[in-house]
């Protein structure tokens, strides 16, 4: 299938392709959208629209290497109270190699090599959330920003190195490589501003990306993305222009 044009995207029948006119969504068997995209997404948002769901995003960052440091960024907007993914980084070893998961409301856990840290924030309930996850395997130090403001570092994954072959999945945990999902653990709301970079942000850059403001070149990056949509997700525009107040 030819690549689509910068800043479009491309739709593709799975088993009996989309519902016409008169279609229950999801109604018949094989039921199954699936979107290419690739540019800029500023003022867009994923909707994950239904609830539970395996419904995703496959997002791919260039170029794929080792990594001894990263830093994850991402906003969401969602009223669930029960488990979620929201950012999820699999190798063919290791199922939870970089994952942000919230287990409930006002906490956060951060896989790195299987294993995590817990970050306990202040819930902020019906309004858009900004974190940041950053890692660095020399100290194996973790810190974790929230609508930017930095949470007390932790200790995590001391010497490990982050496999570059892997899969990158928004709106879900992958417990193995590329799939795996419980529909439980899904994530149902709105995501923007998605971003990661090989290497660790400084505070006045993690301050940045929460403000939306200009940011350093990034693996992985909102202005520049290269995107495959399984499922019930649709690209919107924002329904405000700007998500800081």
């Amino acid at each position: 299938m030819p690549a689509p044009h910068r800043g479009e995207g491309s739709r593709r029948r799975l088993g009996l392709g989309y519902p016409q006119a008169g279609d229950r969504e999801g109604s018949g068997p094989g039921w199954l959208c699936v979107w290419w995209g690739t540019g800029d997404l500023y003022r867009k948002v994923f909707v994950f629209r239904k609830d539970p769901s395996d419904a995703h995003v496959v997002v791919k960052p260039e170029p794929e290497q080792p990594l001894q440091n990263f830093t994850v960024c991402l906003r969401s907007f969602t009223d669930l109270t029960r488990p979620y993914g929201l950012f999820s980084y699999a190798t063919k070893a290791q199922d939870n190699e970089i994952l942000l998961f919230k287990p409930k409301p006002g906490e956060y856990r951060l896989y790195v090599g299987g294993e995590f840290v817990t970050f306990r924030v202040p819930e902020n309930r019906m309004d858009w959330e900004h974190v940041c996850a950053g890692w660095e395997s020399a100290t194996g130090i973790a810190e974790f920003w929230v609508n930017g403001k930095p949470l007390p570092r932790k200790g995590l994954r001391k010497g490990y190195s982050v496999s570059a072959e892997a899969v990158i999945i928004l709106g879900q945990e992958q417990d193995s490589f590329g799939g795996g999902f419980d529909l439980y653990n899904s994530f149902t709301g709105e995501m923007t501003d998605v971003y990661m970079w090989g290497y660790g942000l400084s505070p006045g850059k993690m301050t940045a990306a929460y403000q939306s403001l200009q940011l350093p070149p990034s693996a992985l990056g909102w202005r520049n993305l290269q995107y495959e949509i399984k499922g019930d997700v649709a690209v919107k525009p924002r329904l405000r222009d700007t998500l800081i107040i």
